[in-house]
Formats: C-alpha cells, structure tokens, sequence
C-alpha cells in the first residue's frame, strides 16, 4: 500500500473524514489506477470483484435496451463509487460501466475489503453507513431524472 493510496482515499467522498484506521482499511485493499476514454471498466453480468472510487473524470453506467443498444442511466465524477454491485448478492455487475474522459480512481479488492471488515465490525459499520449514503444519493438521483423523463411537459 503506498501513500498515494492513502492521500487519494483520504480526500474520496466515501471515505473523507473518517478515522485514519478506516482510510488504512480501505487503502490495504485499494491501488491507484488510470484508464483512458472508451475503457470498459465493468460488463453487465460478470462476478462483481472490484469497485473504483473516482478521483478524477467522468465514467457512464450503461443500461442495454433491446433495439436501442447501450443507454446511459448514469454518470459517476470524482467522489463517486463506481462497482457497487459487490456490497450485496448476487455479487454481479447490473450495469456495464464505460470511461467518458480519462479516469483516475482508487481499484478496491472488494473480497478483500470484505474480510478484513469481517474483523473490525465498527469500521465495517461505518463503511456500511457511508455506502448506504452513496446509494441512497443515486436512488434520490434516479426519482429525479425519472420525474424529468415522465412528469408533466413543460411549456
């Protein structure tokens, strides 16, 4: 684990903040990491094992549409989690995730993390509050653009 590792966790949304004992946590199970424009970083379907916390770029959730291909449900920025998917069964990606612009992230072992929270249940409880506010950030999120595509049309 270097100390890059642990500056960039320190300053992510999921886990700014929080104790140094809980950024190391993370940081043991976590590598710095960059992808280009275009990289697939998820597919839809396949064992959720990682998870990238966003430090810099933009990254698209694509939804597949019988007939339409490849939709865009959501776009994840810096301070975003993208591999959400590993937090709860069946353990698979539900979405394929695509990079936009050049992304910097933090790639966490999701299994690792996994066990090593398994032996600190108060940072396992913390982390959990903190992901519990990511989703429900992009459940909010999601009402919202639901209401912009389905509600009443503007004048």
């Amino acid at each position: 684990m270097s100390e890059r590792t642990r500056a960039l966790l320190a300053e992510h949304a999921l886990v700014a903040g929080s104790s140094d004992e809980a950024v190391e946590l993370v940081a043991e199970a976590g590598e710095p990491t960059s992808f280009g424009a275009g990289t697939l970083l998820l597919g839809q379907g396949s064992p959720a094992d990682v998870a990238y916390l966003v430090t810099k770029g933009r990254v698209a959730l694509e939804v597949h549409a019988p007939g339409r291909g490849p939709l865009v449900g959501d776009t994840m920025g810096a301070g975003h989690v993208v591999g959400l998917s590993r937090a709860a069964p069946p353990f698979r990606y539900q979405f394929d995730a695509r990079v936009l612009d050049d992304v910097e992230a933090v790639v966490v072992d999701a299994s690792r993390l996994r066990v090593a929270l398994a032996g600190n249940l108060v940072l396992g409880l913390h982390l959990l509050d903190r992901l519990a506010g990511v989703v429900l950030g992009r459940l909010q999120a999601t009402r919202i653009r639901l209401l912009d595509f389905y509600g009443p049309g503007g004048e």
